[in-house]
């Protein structure tokens, strides 16, 4: 850092402090994203982030949940918690710095992209902002960031010994893959729920494609303002009640707050690898089209999944009790 110039050290300090205090939680994560992009509206990945990150917390939720208590065992449900937690970690601690670079950039009229190294992010991604401040092009530095961020949390999250044992082949967590029931929803404040349902997690290409579907739900003509409308007016607590309250019927709250049900986790980034130093396919992602196969309007489908949840609660209940 010696070559830099004062300013520039300062501001390396500057966004490390800013990224660190905005990572504590999932609230704060999804906070942070939503006020930037109010900020920067060219940068819409950046809402997609906040809204993702809300069925982040969703999910953590539920496994204090009314269901899950009953159903899985305290460490399972540690487990998930703290994998969710850690994945959700990993990509706010590497793309909330690249974020604030381009928001300095703009505010000082010229692009400071030879800044990103001193932030361990890859190669692939650094190339991608040099393009966006030359052309502009906000879906393709969408579509940069998806597969980034997936491949951030590929090798230390998905194929990590620990969560591949313990997580990713759990029968709890191939249950909830192989039925659906792992959901990213856009609610609206009408009652209505929209998105893409979740199978084959562990695949880096399912993953990014799921991106780029969420990101063209978003960006829909007449649903983006209700997307929008939602997120202003709902404050993100982690419970699924943030949306449930807004359907027809009224629906009981069976999720607590995060913050009421989880502590603060310490993390750290222990190692660094640049993933697109070894990925040829970095760019066979970037131009292939998301791929459309499912309705995307979910609220039947949810409620539908809602009661075959209770149900199998119901039938391992039942199960239980006669073994007893």
């Amino acid at each position: 850092m010696n070559h830099l110039t004062i300013q520039e050290q300062v501001l390396i300090r500057q966004i490390q402090e800013e990224t660190k205090n905005k990572n504590i939680d999932n609230i704060t994560r999804t906070n942070a994203y939503f006020l930037y992009f109010k900020k920067n509206p060219e940068i819409v990945w950046s809402f997609l982030a906040s809204m993702v990150s809300r069925n982040g917390g969703w999910n953590m939720c539920d496994l204090k949940g009314s269901v899950f208590v009953q159903i899985l065992d305290p460490n399972t449900r540690k487990q998930l918690f703290l994998t969710f937690e850690r994945a959700n970690w990993l990509i706010f601690h590497d793309v909330y710095p690249q974020l604030l670079l381009y928001q300095y950039s703009t505010r000082f009229s010229r692009p400071l992209f030879h800044l990103l190294p001193y932030f361990n992010v890859s190669s692939f991604i650094q190339q991608e902002w040099l393009r966006f401040w030359n052309e502009n092009d906000s879906l393709r530095i969408s579509s940069a960031l998806i597969i980034n961020e997936q491949n951030v949390i590929q090798k230390p999250i998905i194929e990590h010994p620990v969560y591949k044992s313990r997580v990713f082949r759990s029968l709890i967590f191939s249950f909830q893959d192989w039925f659906h029931f792992s959901c990213v929803l856009f609610p609206t404040c009408g009652g209505e729920l929209y998105g893409a349902s979740v199978n084959g997690f562990r695949n880096l290409s399912k993953r990014i494609n799921l991106g780029k579907r969420l990101m063209k739900i978003l960006l829909h003509p007449r649903l983006f303002p209700y997307f929008l409308e939602f997120a202003e007016s709902t404050p993100h607590t982690g419970s699924r009640h943030d949306f449930e309250r807004y359907f027809k019927m009224p629906v009981n709250r069976e999720t607590p707050f995060l913050r009421a049900a989880f502590p603060v986790i310490e993390h750290n980034r222990h190692e660094y690898e640049d993933w697109s130093l070894n990925s040829p396919k970095a760019y066979k992602w970037l131009h292939t089209p998301a791929k459309h196969r499912h309705p995307i309007h979910l609220t039947d489908w949810y409620f539908h999944k809602r009661n075959q949840m209770k149900l199998m609660l119901y039938l391992q209940k039942g199960l239980l009790d006669k073994r007893v």
